[in-house]
């Protein structure tokens, strides 16, 4: 079995992850209310960062209550490294978003890195407090269909992570799956929060493409970081050319 170091205690391991992949074609649900569209809202934040927790608060209730209509958002919370030498290392921030985030900033034109940002499917960014856009940029995601992609079945076995994924076959798309605590919490102790207990929701703690993907490859993620969160696994299929998310599933992990 091969290992390969992925970044802050996490492994890919070929060998423990059944991935089924088959030729169906992209279709556009009939009733969005029975069959919404999932949508990916990716939040780049901090702890450091004061104008971020009204962000991570919007994040958590776009999760919960899931307020447009006609899509199923799935929410990643990205913390970055940037604002660690500021008062306050984020315990949930790791090298591996950073460098996430840069590449949406050279994808999407941007001048420079900020928080909180929020990336919409890939393709619309905005400042993650910003309910309007939010709901907009959602709402706009939601029309344009996916292809079926679908978690079968996660399981936490031995401190690895398995899955299981069945969907269609989609020609020049990467495969990226991520771990992430269900809910967290911190005390912040300094920086431009200390003194606040922040809050956040679906903390991505492992983040990796899943190469050769379509040759029905094995695959699983171990994340050695303690944690007794609940956890979600998130899987999306990205348009390699315009980092358009074309397809993905969220599944809690059962223990």
């Amino acid at each position: 079995m091969r290992f390969v170091w992925i970044g802050f205690g996490v492994f890919v391991a070929a060998g423990a992850m059944t991935l089924h992949l088959f030729a169906h074609e992209a279709t556009v649900a009939t009733d969005s209310t029975t069959h919404p569209t999932p949508v990916l809202v990716e939040l780049f934040t901090s702890e450091g960062c004061s104008s971020c927790p009204p962000a991570d608060a919007l994040l958590a209730r776009l999760d919960a209550n899931q307020f447009v209509p006609g899509a199923r958002a799935i929410v990643l919370s990205e913390h970055v490294t940037y604002w660690n030498s500021l008062g306050w290392s984020d315990p949930f921030s790791f090298e591996k978003m950073t460098e996430r985030q840069q590449t949406y900033v050279h994808r999407l034109g941007l001048d420079s890195s900020y928080t909180p940002q929020a990336v919409v499917d890939g393709v619309a960014e905005f400042v993650g407090s910003d309910e309007r856009k939010m709901t907009r940029a959602v709402t706009q995601a939601a029309v344009i269909p996916k292809h079926p992609l679908a978690i079968e079945q996660a399981s936490l076995s031995a401190g690895v992570v398995h899955f299981t994924l069945r969907g269609g076959a989609i020609p020049a798309t990467t495969i990226v799956a991520a771990l992430a605590e269900d809910a967290a919490q911190s005390s912040v102790l300094r920086g431009e929060n200390g003194g606040r207990t922040l809050r956040h929701v679906a903390v991505v703690r492992s983040m990796e493409e899943i190469v050769g993907a379509a040759g029905g490859h094995e695959f699983s993620i171990k994340q050695t970081a303690a944690s007794g969160s609940a956890l979600r696994l998130v899987v999306f299929a990205v348009e390699r050319r315009t980092g358009h998310v074309v397809a993905l599933d969220e599944r809690l992990v059962d223990r």
